[in-house]
């Protein structure tokens, strides 16, 4: 596997939340240890009803991902909010109780490239 040479074309996962509060930081945190340098991490909170419990973690990433919280209107709206947000050339889609193996994004843009 071979990461392409600066610069590096910018991927945007969108992780879209709803009562994921459990599991959202293990999604997170995959998707922010991706061994590819060009990674942009955008949270949806698609209007979670858990006590602002899933709004306390995603604020918790101190600036290192982009959040933004709308009224609940399902998974295909928050990834559209997602994606109407992304600076990226490439998406990728994570739910939040997913997470992405280390190389996935890599191995990925050594493909499509």
């Amino acid at each position: 596997m071979s990461i392409p040479s600066a610069p590096f074309p910018l991927v945007s996962v969108v992780i879209p939340v709803y009562d994921g509060a459990q599991y959202m930081r293990q999604a997170i945190d995959s998707a922010l240890d991706q061994t590819y340098p060009a990674i942009e991490v955008i949270v949806i909170n698609d209007g979670s009803g858990d006590g602002g419990e899933t709004d306390k973690i995603a604020r918790s990433y101190d600036g290192r991902i982009r959040y933004f919280s709308k009224e609940n209107g399902g998974v295909a709206s928050a990834i559209n909010l997602g994606i109407r947000q992304m600076k990226g050339g490439y998406f990728a889609w994570l739910s939040h109780d997913d997470l992405f193996l280390a190389e996935k994004t890599a191995r990925q843009i050594d493909f499509l490239l």
